[in-house]
């Protein structure tokens, strides 16, 4: 009697585990879930690659992609930034210069645009640049929103990742990583 209850047991386990990880395997086999052997230690984080066209941001160390994240752009449309409030998020070679904890974001990483050539080129057009380029999460108090914010772009011109992945970012990328963000 103990054997066949035991046996039950032992079944419904698997049946219940099945049930739980058979999605998840069938995710990582599609594609569809991406595991990331990534450092964990704060500033391991050497390179920033954000494309823009694939609506994709890779965190690299040593050249290798270690995270990758889907993100919201700005709501301007694809091209490279021309000047302010076009709602357009730049193109060019840029570094994280600062870490805003407290801002109207959950957390943001301030991007260094404008650079010279993006002044140049905002001058010969008689505009201003603009500025305040950040990688941040999502507006304070609309968290919930979570993955449901990549679907669309609608940032005024920065990179959006949800809260959960800002943190990530926030504990793996130091002030002074070098960003590139192509088309």
């Amino acid at each position: 009697m103990l054997s066949s209850r035991v046996s039950r047991l032992i079944a419904r386990r698997a049946v219940l585990f099945g049930l739980l990880i058979g999605p998840l395997f069938g995710a990582y086999a599609s594609g569809e879930l991406r595991l990331n052997s990534a450092p964990q230690k704060s500033g391991q984080v050497d390179s920033i690659l954000v494309l823009k066209k694939d609506h994709v941001m890779e965190l690299l160390s040593r050249g290798k992609v270690v995270r990758t994240y889907k993100v919201a752009l700005g709501r301007g449309g694809l091209e490279p930034k021309q000047r302010e409030g076009d709602g357009r998020t730049p193109e060019g070679h840029y570094v994280i210069d600062a870490k805003y904890e407290h801002s109207a974001y959950h957390k943001a990483l301030h991007v260094s645009y404008p650079d010279a050539e993006d002044r140049r080129r905002a001058a010969t057009l008689g505009v201003p640049p603009g500025g305040a380029i950040m990688i941040h999460g999502l507006p304070n108090g609309r968290g919930w929103i979570g993955a449901g914010q990549h679907l669309y772009d609608w940032t005024l011109g920065c990179i959006a990742v949800t809260n959960e992945e800002i943190d990530d970012v926030w504990n793996l990328v130091p002030v002074g990583t070098s960003v590139e963000i192509r088309p």
